[in-house]
């Protein structure tokens, strides 16, 4: 067990770090107009054009935060709704 789990988390390292690489090449393909006007601006306008792209990435990130931790509270809600049923089947097939 030990041997095929090292086995398993060097191909999911290797896949990440090739992931994270691959990225790079995508930051240079920027809309010619925003990037015309982000240069052409001082230091201001690109902090604010930083601060802006935090607060939109603040709300999603939250949200899915929140669901996560309302989906790990719930999780073991269905399974005790089904044993709290105690419906046994074989015996509505046999009064059939």
């Amino acid at each position: 067990m030990r041997l095929s789990r090292s086995i398993l988390v060097f191909p999911t390292a290797l896949l990440g770090l090739f992931c994270l690489v691959a990225v790079l090449p995508a930051f240079g393909q920027g809309c010619a107009l925003c990037y015309t006007q982000a240069a052409a601006s001082g230091s201001r306008m690109i902090q604010a054009l930083k601060s802006g792209i935090l607060i939109l990435i603040a709300p999603p990130t939250f949200m899915s935060v929140g669901l996560i931790f309302i989906c790990y509270r719930k999780r073991n809600k269905t399974r005790k709704d089904h044993a709290e049923l105690d419906f046994d089947w074989s015996r509505e097939s046999e009064d059939r």
